[in-house]
């Protein structure tokens, strides 16, 4: 027995076990928050940059957490410290329509709301009430999809195909490939995008603190692969994602006390709390507010595409773009593309068309313009 799961079986006799994985959770999500506030990581400025003929500084800190994802997920597969076929994206059957439909609806808000799912989050800690605003909406909407009025219609979009006609949702078995394969591959993606980030005249600190929003995908699989383990209940093995989270976190709030605490719950407040320490120290926490109600519309509506498309996907930009995408669940790079060509195509609709430029694209190192 290693020393890992000899101090998580010490934690949960003394707090039990759904409080230590909200504990795990909790932690995982405030070192997500600190370093993603940190690096300015936001897949909806890596895909307005991309769509705008540039492979940048945006498109190049995504790439750093997305390889480094990859690569310390599959290294945790090919060093047998995972199973990647206990993952709930790929152990159970998902929607290919819904992948296909939720990533288009999820990209073109992320960039109405100019930003995703984790980037509201992360921002809303940091003083931006419009991200605050947008990201409650998010919740709201996400839970009414997976429980409430709006999931009748979730239900119905992603019942006509599912991974039970392709065999299964294990893109790797599909192409036959196996974890040392794709994480040689992730290893060597990874230090091309630090050269091009580095080409780019991004700071040391800002590629190192992607790095580090990469690895906490593979350190919150490996946890909860861990706790399985050495759980009595059942546990499902999952790692960051910000759809179900931020819905269960809303209802956490609005029920009664004894609701399930579990990993899910904690990964949210964390985020909250380690972007706005990141922020506090770095002295960059700032109220913002919404300019009109034009913007005030717009910020609302992405976050509600955002809520439904997210859930109906399946996972968020991080949760199916990156978690999903780093055990090659074939429904999370659908879901992926989708979104990334969905932001392309609204980016240039709502903002290349109709606004100057100088208000189209925010700098990396500032917050999200109205």
């Amino acid at each position: 027995m290693d020393m890992v799961t000899e101090f998580l079986i010490a934690v949960v006799d003394r707090v039990g076990e759904n409080w230590t994985l909200a504990l795990g959770g909790a932690l995982i999500g405030a070192l997500f928050g600190a370093f993603a506030q940190q690096s300015r990581f936001c897949l909806r400025a890596a895909a307005v940059e991309f769509s705008r003929g540039k492979i940048g500084e945006k498109v190049s800190i995504w790439l750093i957490v997305f390889t480094a994802a990859v690569a310390g997920t599959q290294l945790l597969s090919a060093t047998g410290l995972m199973v990647t076929s206990e993952a709930r994206q790929i152990a159970s059957p998902q929607s290919l329509t819904g992948a296909a439909l939720g990533g288009l609806l999820f990209g073109t808000g992320m960039v109405l709301a100019r930003g995703c799912a984790s980037r509201l989050l992360v921002l809303s800690a940091t003083g931006n009430l419009r991200a605050l605003l947008s990201g409650l909406v998010f919740a709201v909407v996400a839970q009414a999809s997976l429980r409430g009025f709006l999931s009748p219609l979730r239900e119905a979009l992603a019942r006509p195909l599912t991974t039970t006609a392709t065999g299964g949702n294990d893109l790797m078995a599909m192409v036959h490939l196996d974890s040392t394969q794709t994480a040689s591959a992730a290893v060597i993606a990874l230090l091309l995008a630090a050269m091009t980030a580095t080409w780019s005249r991004s700071r040391p600190w800002i590629i190192f603190s992607a790095f580090i929003v990469g690895l906490m995908v593979p350190a919150a699989w490996f946890f909860t692969h861990t706790m399985r383990g050495i759980a009595f209940e059942p546990i499902t093995m999952n790692s960051l994602t910000f759809t179900g989270p931020s819905a269960d976190t809303l209802m956490l709030f609005l029920t009664p006390p004894g609701s399930t605490i579990d990993f899910d719950v904690g990964l949210v407040p964390g985020v909250f709390l380690g972007s706005f320490l990141a922020a506090l120290v770095t002295r960059q926490l700032q109220l913002q507010g919404f300019h009109d109600g034009a913007s005030m519309r717009r910020y609302l509506l992405g976050a509600a595409l955002m809520g439904f498309g997210g859930m109906l996907a399946g996972g968020c930009a991080v949760g199916a773009g990156v978690t999903g995408a780093s055990v090659f669940a074939l429904t999370a790079w659908i879901t992926l593309f989708c979104i990334w060509l969905s932001a392309g195509v609204t980016d240039w609709l709502v903002d290349r068309r109709h606004e100057e430029p100088a208000r189209m694209e925010p700098a990396l190192g500032t917050q999200p313009a109205e």
